[in-house]
């Protein structure tokens, strides 16, 4: 993900021996690799036969380096995989790394410009969805949870760091029942993923959104339908999560293959779960807060970024619950 440093310092090497197949296993299939490093430790690797240069914070880079020339000599004797090469980057001194993103203002580049957090509380969002594998964003509507989340699947995705990205929402309504409503599947769930489809079509256009669904590279799914499923190289988005279950939770949690991202978005103050089941997203808060890897932000009424008056009518319903 791109972060808006003032400097960047770079290192060069050679690999020994020059060797094309052994370079080849190295980067991987498009550079599959090399991308995964670059997300990994927050970097630019480049690469010209034997010769590599590494574009990053100075604290990293020495790292990112030694992660190469040991992925280098193994393929003298094993073909590596993606899982190889998470894995040795998750063995890596990833405290650098983490380091080198907390200090760093993180934006979001797409090809229709950059996105910029506002405030702490998405800065941390932000933080949190570079350095983790599972990112919790909770809070009240129009505090830009679900608008990042997407944000970060795009970048992920246009920069090779995933080959698709998912988009999934529990089917709990308010309203009339799935059943009742007219069309296909799809088009009965289309209704309630609308923010995220007006998220994707804000940062990629209209048409190639369709392109992208119709050749599955976006999927759009109820919750139900990941159960059995192992999600790899994903950029997966749960949205609503509030309206989980305690074992759909879990069930989409244990979905995440090597070289994914699951993003959960939700509000526990907006839980529409029949018969005061209790909700899958509050039970994951207490269960997993201590869990390392996991990143929790908590958004409030003062995070709104929409109309004013939307933080008031957040405000003003918080202190009636209280009273």
């Amino acid at each position: 993900m791109t972060t808006n440093t003032p400097s960047l310092d770079s290192i060069s090497f050679e690999l020994s021996p020059e060797d094309n197949p052994r370079l080849a296993n190295l980067c991987g299939h498009l550079d599959e690799h090399l991308r995964m490093m670059e997300r990994g430790f927050g970097v630019e690797v480049n690469n010209r036969g034997c010769k590599f240069q590494v574009i990053g914070k100075a604290d990293i880079l020495a790292t990112v380096q030694e992660v190469i020339h040991e992925l280098y000599a193994e393929t003298a004797q094993v073909v590596l995989v993606p899982e190889m090469v998470h894995l040795a980057i998750r063995q890596a001194d990833g405290e650098e790394a983490i380091a080198t993103v907390e200090q760093a203002e993180v934006v979001i580049k797409t090809k229709r410009g950059l996105i910029k957090a506002r405030g702490d509380n998405q800065q941390n969002y932000l933080r949190n969805a570079m350095t983790y594998d599972v990112n919790f964003g909770i809070g009240p509507a129009g505090t830009g949870k679900t608008y990042l989340a997407v944000a970060c699947a795009v970048e992920a995705l246009e920069r090779d760091f995933v080959r698709r990205i998912l988009l999934v929402r529990p089917a709990v309504e308010a309203g009339e029942k799935l059943g009742f409503l007219p069309g296909d599947l799809s088009q009965k769930v289309d209704p309630y993923l609308r923010p995220l489809y007006d998220a994707l079509y804000e940062m990629l256009g209209f048409e190639r959104v369709a392109k992208l669904i119709e050749r599955n590279v976006i999927e759009v799914a109820p919750l139900a339908y990941m159960r059995g499923r192992t999600l790899n190289e994903s950029f997966i988005i749960l949205d609503e999560a509030q309206n989980t279950t305690k074992e759909q939770m879990k069930m989409f949690l244990t979905r995440l293959g090597y070289n994914s991202t699951a993003m959960v978005t939700g509000d526990i103050t907006q839980i529409d779960l029949p018969n005061a089941q209790q909700s899958g997203l509050r039970h994951a808060i207490e269960v997993l807060k201590d869990v390392e890897g996991i990143g929790f932000t908590f958004f409030q009424a003062a995070d709104v970024v929409r109309h004013s008056l939307v933080q008031k009518v957040i405000q003003a319903y918080e202190r009636a619950e209280r009273t």
